[in-house]
């Protein structure tokens, strides 16, 4: 057996020494040749493997750096092609250009923006929600493509990837991490697919420097003015649809996209639950809601407004979703400085000013991951009856400030 370390000292014996020759080779030598490679002149060389197999190689100093270019097996480029093949590499060497990049554009090299759709398409399944393939693309073509879309994706280097993130390195730090994220992926993309041998992004950690370590809180409005919130709400005149989804959010303590795709087969009416599928949790582990006697009412109301069979709860008219902004939209027109996502925060912070619910519980509610590995070993339970509790607690608290008279456990 031919191993590695012999191959390589073939290599070494047969490899000359001081001024290479100019057209050292001829075919009957390349018939008869041993192992080893065997120089021509302008960097070519016969490749012989142990094996028999016969190749043409070129060594190349390439923008400072020494390469390697196939040229193809012997018998299918002769001696006088192979020639031609070297001479015109070496010169658009020495002019700055690369000659392996020219081969793979000729060879069909994806431009990034292309590649970039491919990545999109296999990590599209995986995604919970489509807003999230819109934003990864966006934000590629809103940063990067400009610069890079219709570079080839094997010619991307570490310099693009630092004119691309240092405008937003420390002025959009959310951002800069996303859009570095998703070129990072593209281009490992295409380290896997063998166009490129490394990733530029794995190299400017230390050019770029450490970002202030900003926490960036979703605005949301104090629990002691959630009632007025739903007042107001409850007031105005906006989409009934999107006012009934945004007190069932913020009686629920769900998230957005967890409202705005709620089905009627996930209601138990009789039980007082809302069952949300793994599927559409940020945790991807089922998620039961306890209902009260609110929420309730509200999906008598959203169930009144139906015009067909759609299977969604809240929909803006003949079965539709509503838009993923109707919620932030009514927010901002009743002037509230505020996010739908924000109003956990606001459960969050009354739960724990002004009660004694135990703080697992109020996780639980909220539906966050347990991070201790320990602690989650033994948390079986999702402590549902307790969490029913606290959601009445919920409900009346808002009840009190809203005018509501009915008692929201009910």
């Amino acid at each position: 057996m031919i191993t590695v370390t012999h191959t390589a000292r073939l290599l070494r014996k047969t490899k000359p020494k001081g001024r290479h020759p100019q057209k050292a080779l001829s075919a009957a030598f390349i018939r008869s040749a041993p192992p080893g490679r065997h120089a021509d002149g302008n960097g070519l060389y016969l490749f012989v493997q142990p094996s028999g197999t016969r190749s043409w190689i070129q060594r190349l100093l390439v923008r400072g750096r020494r390469r390697e270019l196939g040229l193809g097996s012997v018998a299918r480029v002769p001696l006088a092609e192979a020639r031609e093949k070297a001479l015109a590499n070496r010169k658009l060497a020495r002019q700055g250009g690369d000659p392996l990049a020219e081969k793979r554009r000729a060879e069909g090299i994806p431009t990034f923006a292309e590649a970039a759709l491919r990545v999109l398409e296999q990590k599209r399944d995986g995604w919970r929600t489509p807003r999230h393939s819109r934003e990864w693309l966006s934000s590629l073509s809103r940063f990067a493509f400009s610069r890079i879309g219709k570079v080839p994706v094997s010619e991307v280097t570490s310099a693009d990837v630092l004119e691309i993130l240092t405008p937003l390195w420390h002025r959009k730090v959310a951002t800069a991490k996303r859009v570095r994220q998703r070129l990072r992926a593209v281009l490992e993309w295409a380290v896997a697919m063998e166009y490129r041998i490394d990733n530029p992004c794995d190299r400017i950690s230390p050019v770029l420097g450490s970002q202030k370590d900003v926490t960036e809180h979703m605005q949301a409005v104090p629990h002691r003015e959630a009632a007025a919130v739903i007042r107001k709400v409850r007031a105005s005149t906006a989409l009934p649809a999107a006012r009934l989804a945004l007190e069932f959010l913020v009686l629920t303590a769900a998230r957005w996209s967890e409202v705005r795709w709620a089905e009627w087969e996930e209601i138990d009416r009789s039980g007082r639950v809302w069952t949300i599928p793994a599927r559409r949790m940020k945790t991807n582990r089922r998620h039961r809601v306890p209902l009260c006697g609110r929420a309730l009412e509200i999906l008598e109301a959203a169930r009144a407004l139906e015009e067909g069979d759609s299977p969604l709860v809240f929909t803006n008219g003949g079965g539709k979703p509503l838009h993923d902004s109707a919620v932030r939209r009514l927010l901002r027109q009743l002037g509230f400085a505020a996010v739908p996502h924000g109003f956990r925060s606001t459960f969050r912070d009354w739960a724990g000013e002004e009660t004694d619910h135990p703080r697992e519980v109020i996780e639980a509610a909220l539906a966050h991951v347990v991070r201790n590995r320990v602690e989650a070993a033994y948390a079986r339970s999702d402590l549902f009856e307790r969490r029913r509790l606290l959601m009445d607690d919920w409900a009346r608290y808002l009840a009190q400030g809203s005018g509501n008279t009915v008692d929201p456990a009910e």
